[in-house]
């Protein structure tokens, strides 16, 4: 069974492509003008094992918000199409994953029903790379996971030393790397529960 999606999304402000494997290698092809953010969706390809190929094109002359919020929707729709009716899913996924002295935790349910807790240091710096507005990081994965229709938490567990301003480059990075192994081992089929629906309710 071909577990993958293409979505497109068109927008007056964005134009959004994205193909997805669930059984893929990890290869990523990401191009959305924000630099950061390609380097955080290729974690999602890279650690969660899944072939993705994603090029946006936005009004980045305006600001980043656009493109980032649209390709994270489409990139929800995404996994949504691609895990079909769940049958035979792992279905949870948890893990932690330490970037030097970051410690962040994803844990993710493909339930069908969004709901998403982000947590993060409140005092990290307002821009990576120029173009990546920090505040957009909990919109990445609120947007992502309605679309995805699944629950999500995300929080920073340990951020750095007392008193020093975080890194704010690690701390989103460690996010992208936590919810891909999350995603990784939720996405799996499961060999015990092959062609079932892993919910008492016998849907997701």
């Amino acid at each position: 069974m071909s577990r993958t999606a293409r979505i497109e999304r068109v927008t007056k402000e964005t134009k959004v492509l994205v193909e997805l494997d669930l059984d893929g290698t990890g290869v990523g092809e990401i191009s959305t003008g924000v630099g950061f953010y390609d380097h955080m969706l290729n974690q999602i390809a890279k650690h969660g094992g899944f072939d993705l190929r994603v090029q946006t094109v936005g009004d980045l002359e305006i600001d980043a918000h656009h493109t980032v919020e649209d390709t994270a929707l489409a990139l929800g729709a995404a996994f949504a199409e691609a895990l079909g009716d769940k049958a035979g899913v792992t279905r949870y996924g948890h893990a932690q994953v330490p970037l030097d002295e970051v410690l962040a935790s994803a844990v993710v349910d493909l339930s069908g029903r969004p709901y998403v807790v982000h947590e993060e240091p409140a005092n990290i710096a307002p821009h990576i790379g120029g173009n990546y507005p920090t505040s957009l990081t909990r919109h990445i994965w609120e947007s992502f996971g309605h679309s995805a229709k699944v629950t999500l938490h995300v929080s920073i567990l340990r951020a750095g030393r007392h008193g020093a301003q975080p890194d704010a480059h690690h701390i989103v990075e460690a996010q992208f790397k936590a919810v891909a192994r999350a995603l990784r081992q939720a996405c799996a089929l499961d060999p015990r529960n092959a062609g079932v629906v892993p919910s008492t309710k016998g849907a997701l």
